[in-house]
């Protein structure tokens, strides 16, 4: 028997009732993975966290699950969950309806007066579509435009023709239908009144007819049978009092999830266990169903190297984020205590107010009231205090937009040496962070060295020394293996060179600064174009967490950097195919502008000579990479086309971005035989974070 990966009708009934219990949670986030997972992430004030699954694609299935049988969140947020978010973030959960007896779910949400509904579509190809209060779709999975049905953004969304509800057909609706058919009894049953295969036969066992009676020999007692049959399923259904069961087969391997017990697995002599919720059974079976398929993919006895690797590389990424945590608040600290320098009268002025205050015996909250009545009257020491903490025996000023706390104990240099103080221990915490990093990354390249001696021994044989690993053809495998993993510098653009080493740029004015300020290391290179608006751009000579290192970059590594900051900077939005960019040093970035001059947020005052790159082309690469990891890569075409399976090229042209990643979708999907893989890593919304803004057009044929 093999195990089930789509929800029945009857599966969506017994859910929708059990769903509503859960009315009034409230949305904090919603995250998509690759092209079919939807989670949602909310709060039940009585029974806590709770995180709805929404799965489209091989699998479908909707389920409340566990927190550790939840996927990690993923990387930047495409477009359709940052919608979602934007739309559902303090929403409140209002109920979810299934589509007569079709498997379609219907989730509302309400948040003041917007609604806003979620429908999953858990047949055929599978779809999630999202409606604003008008019904109107606002975006959807997969565009469907057919002669009975349209569903597409900005259309109103259209339900499927309606089908046959056998929970709620009459005793005459039952003997008119059955009479219809020219087949048996259990074949009558799963067509004509749509229940399936498995309910066919279930009702059939718990009516006592036989389901291979023709349907030329079935009696009016045969349907008074079969009818109450259906109102017991439709009690049962209906009541919310469920006995869920979760079946195994004789290997211990699941193989169906009902609301309630079946007497045909029964009789199959299935083994099963019982569940105290439909949710809990359905998320149970689904996780130890995607355990199944992941150990059907391994060898029996080859080590998981995969997850021994994948471990030490998600330590390492919590490593870096902690390094990169302690760089941030050492750097708050610092700037905590030189602005207490350049604002030394109106500190001092603070303490000395509250200091004497205090020796005179004023209680704290008279000290806070007279404070509050100050800033009344525009007293600028008054103004700046934002808290009193007797507890503590601290204020908290406000100083340039920055929240101070100062020690009243203390004067202000005192206060200042406590704060850079403060900052050099969090960086003492950083050095040891770092020689911890290193140790992981030892342990990391063990693991890869235990696998490749494994691979190279083919698991223990005697491999010939002399055989070539074999090339694989990756788009004309039926099935192409996702790997993917985490890397902090996702969120900005990036590419690696034909060499290797990594490029960031900004995508917006935060960005820039942020690139500048906390992941610039002294041998790096900065790279930005002679057009206003175009990226910070960094040529890492290494990473965030790794000792300085001077790097001798190649010519053509510099070149790909400079096409990097020419092609996402303003002049592809304004349809230029070429302009200079320039080069310089990190020692020669500055956020200092010149006396009674300003530079705007993202922009950097650059002193000293430049090196200058003339007429780079504006032209990128976007492809789909499958050696090491699966996912999407764009930059310039000479790093991207060595690196991917396959690559489309693109120029400054007349498709909006948005356009020109579905055309690029659409072309690389029918390049691999394996279409689901294309779905997974390479959806409109991935290829679009490689995009330049601004029209483009393809140029590959």
């Amino acid at each position: 028997m093999d195990p089930k990966r789509e929800l029945t009708s009857v599966d969506l009934a017994a859910l929708v009732t059990e769903m509503n219990r859960y009315e009034g949670a409230k949305v904090d986030k919603a995250y998509l993975y690759g092209d079919d997972l939807l989670r949602l992430k909310m709060r039940d004030f009585d029974r806590g966290r709770l995180e709805l699954l929404l799965e489209v694609g091989d699998i479908k299935r909707a389920h409340l699950a566990a927190q550790e049988h939840v996927p990690d969140a993923p990387g930047r947020p495409p477009n359709f969950a940052m919608m979602l978010r934007n739309r559902l973030s303090g929403a409140d959960f209002a109920g979810v309806e299934q589509y007569e007896f079709d498997r379609i779910l219907t989730f509302t949400f309400e948040r003041g007066d917007e609604n806003t509904k979620i429908v999953v579509e858990l047949f055929g190809q599978g779809n999630i579509a999202i409606l604003d209060e008008t019904g109107e779709v606002v975006r959807s999975l997969e565009t469907v435009r057919l002669k009975s049905r349209t569903v597409a953004p900005g259309s109103q969304y259209e339900y499927p023709s309606s089908r046959l509800d056998p929970l709620t057909i009459s005793r005459d609706a039952l003997g008119r239908h059955m009479e219809q058919s020219d087949t048996d009894v259990v074949r009558t049953i799963a067509t004509q009144l749509n229940l399936g295969g498995l309910y066919a036969e279930e009702l059939c066992t718990r009516a006592g007819v036989e389901k291979t009676l023709d349907i030329e020999d079935a009696t009016e007692d045969d349907y008074d049978a079969i009818y109450d049959a259906i109102v017991n399923l439709r009690q049962q259904v209906r009541s919310g009092e469920f006995d869920p069961r979760l079946y195994l087969a004789d290997d211990g391997e699941v193989v169906d999830v009902t609301p309630f017990p079946l007497q045909e697995h029964q009789n199959a002599g299935l083994d099963e266990e019982a569940y105290e919720t439909f949710n809990e059974a359905l998320d149970e079976y689904f996780f130890r169903l995607d355990l199944t398929a992941d150990e059907q993919e391994a060898t029996s006895n080859r080590p998981d190297f995969e997850e021994q690797i994948a471990k030490q590389e998600r330590i390492i990424e919590q490593q870096e984020q902690a390094i990169e945590g302690f760089d941030q608040q050492a750097d708050e600290e610092r700037e905590r205590a030189e602005l207490l320098y350049a604002n030394y009268d109106l500190a001092d002025d603070v303490l000395s107010t509250v200091r004497d205050a205090r020796e005179q015996g004023v209680p704290w909250d008279e000290i806070a009231v007279t404070l509050d009545e100050g800033a009344d009257q525009g007293i600028p020491a008054a103004e700046a205090v934002t808290n009193v903490d007797s507890a503590n025996g601290t204020v908290t000023v406000e100083l340039d937009g920055t929240s101070v706390t100062l020690d009243v104990s203390m004067g202000v240099e005192k206060n200042a040496d406590r704060l850079y103080t403060e900052a050099k221990r969090i960086q003492e915490k950083k050095e040891g962070a770092l020689a911890a990093i290193e140790d992981t990354r030892e342990e990391l390249e063990a693991a890869k060295r235990r696998r490749d001696e494994w691979e190279a021994d083919d698991g223990g044989g005697d491999a010939d020394e002399d055989d070539e690993p074999e090339e694989t053809d990756w788009l004309s495998l039926e099935s192409v293996p996702v790997k993917s993993t985490e890397h902090w510098f996702e969120r900005f653009r990036w590419f690696y060179t034909s060499s290797g080493y990594l490029v960031v740029g900004g995508r917006n004015a935060d960005q820039n600064e942020e690139l500048v300020k906390k992941y610039m290391s002294k041998h790096d290179r900065f790279f930005h174009t002679q057009a206003h608006g175009g990226p910070v751009t960094l040529l890492k000579a290494t990473g965030p967490s790794e000792p300085a290192q001077k790097v001798d970059f190649s010519e053509e590594t510099l070149r790909e950097a400079a096409q990097f900051a020419v092609a996402y900077s303003s002049i592809w939005k304004e349809g230029r195919f070429a302009d200079d960019a320039y080069m310089v040093e990190p020692s020669q970035v500055s956020k200092t502008p010149e006396s009674g001059e300003y530079i705007d947020k993202g922009s950097f005052v650059i002193r000293g000579d430049r090196r200058y790159f003339e007429d780079v082309p504006a032209k990128v690469a976007v492809g789909i990479q499958c050696e090491d990891e699966t996912r999407v890569i764009g930059g310039p075409p000479s790093a991207i086309e060595s690196r991917a399976e396959t690559t489309l090229t693109l120029t400054p042209g007349r498709y909006a971005q948005n356009d020109a990643a579905k055309l690029c979708y659409r072309r690389l999907r029918e390049r691999f035989a394996d279409k689901s893989f294309v779905r997974k890593i390479a959806s409109a919304d991935q290829i679009q974070e490689f995009l330049p803004p601004g029209g483009s057009d393809i140029v590959d044929e």
